[in-house]
């Protein structure tokens, strides 16, 4: 039988009919698996997939950011003081060009994305950017601008003050920047005045796998057919990415209700064995499915030192001279002894962990270790690098 030990790890006690009681059980569930049936604990179906048609929309915009203190466009930028005259116009301000300063106005460009079936009068993030010399947006405004889409068409209207996640402290040369003073966010800043083109629950919902695998692909479509029985099979998996679903005759009238139903529905993802190296900061992350074939690893450093130090020559006893200094340089070599590892046949990640641990590799070794593994073709898996 199992029992669990303090340490969360579960250890395997009994005779030879308690292993093959566990043996049933795991095939079983991988039987069960491979027949596509439910399983007790696996993901969520809104976790890995999105339905076709149900996506958000991006908007862009252009506005003024005012009340900086100083920290605004310069005169050169020229479209934030036109920009600025023609607001003041609109509100029955005529001024002459030329005759403003806009160090406390910046010009930037404002961009949100519209949620799914977003209604007239929901609220919104909105993110602003400088696009001119500005130095800073800490404290401004955004004057009321306009949003629109890729079509156009005006979507949402954006106002409120602007927050950003850095600041300039000091002046001139004498000064400190953290993060990015000219880039900030609106929280709740952008209204909705329109809402925003989407494609209706049809007779046909198509599922979109965010992560492409027909294995994956296939046990989707096999739970959603378990849960849903009939005389005919309501999924179907198109590809490795796509899997339609037929709308039940009784879910005809709330469609709703059915993909809300789809969405809670566990599955067992199928994923790609996979290694990533991040070479910069020497991180390994090693799924547990990777297997290792059978292979001898051996693995030394060579350690070489070399130090100068200053030496001081005096002249000679009856010379007047002063005394020279020449460099004195020592070379030290070491050789470390290779370390030997011997990988048996269907050897997993966690056994080559181990190993090279056992050994004492540190984690520079160990992605040396694993670029070599996958050069040999002893790595079943997909190194990726980044």
């Amino acid at each position: 039988m199992l029992q669990k030990k303090s340490n969360q790890r579960w250890r395997l006690v009994g005779g030879w009919t308690t292993c093959a009681v566990v043996a049933l059980c795991w095939m079983a569930r991988s039987s069960a698996l491979a027949a596509g049936a439910p399983v007790e604990h696996g993901t969520r179906l809104k976790d890995l997939v999105a339905i076709e048609g149900v996506r958000g929309n991006q908007l862009i915009g252009y506005g003024l950011v005012v009340g900086l203190n100083g920290t605004g466009d310069r005169q050169q930028t020229q479209f934030s003081a036109q920009s600025l005259i023609n607001l003041l116009e609109r509100m029955g301000v005529s001024m002459p060009p030329g005759s403003i300063t806009v160090k406390n106005t910046a010009a930037v460009l404002v961009t949100a994305t519209l949620p799914p079936y977003g209604q007239p009068g929901t609220q919104v993030d909105a993110t602003v950017a400088a696009i001119g010399d500005a130095t800073n947006l800490q404290g401004g405004l955004l004057v009321l601008s306009t949003l629109r889409g890729v079509n156009g068409q005006v979507y949402a209207t954006v106002q409120g003050p602007v927050v950003t996640a850095g600041f300039v402290a000091g002046r001139s040369t004498n000064s400190t920047t953290v993060n990015h003073p000219t880039a900030g966010r609106i929280p709740n800043g952008v209204t909705i005045e329109r809402a925003p083109p989407s494609v209706p629950i049809g007779s046909v919902i198509r599922l979109q796998l965010k992560e492409a695998d027909f294995e994956t692909s296939a046990r989707i479509s096999a739970a959603i057919n378990q849960h849903f029985p009939g005389s005919e099979p309501l999924a179907h998996a198109d590809n490795s990415a796509l899997v339609s679903v037929k709308l039940p005759e009784n879910f005809k009238a709330n469609p709703t209700e059915f993909v809300a139903e789809l969405e809670r529905l566990l599955v067992e993802p199928d994923r790609e064995a996979r290694v990533v190296i991040n070479e910069k900061t020497g991180t390994v992350v090693l799924g547990a499915d990777v297997h290792i074939a059978p292979v001898a690893i051996m693995h030394g450093n060579l350690t070489v030192s070399i130090q100068t130090k200053p030496l001081v020559v005096p002249a000679g006893a009856l010379s007047s001279a002063p005394s020279t200094t020449v460099p004195e340089t020592t070379v030290n070599a070491k050789d470390d002894k290779s370390r030997n590892l011997v990988l048996k046949d269907g050897a997993t990640v966690e056994e080559l962990v181990r190993a090279l641990a056992a050994i004492g590799s540190t984690t520079r070794d160990v992605v040396a270790i694993l670029e070599g593994l996958k050069a040999a073709g002893a790595l079943e898996a997909e190194l990726e690098i980044i």
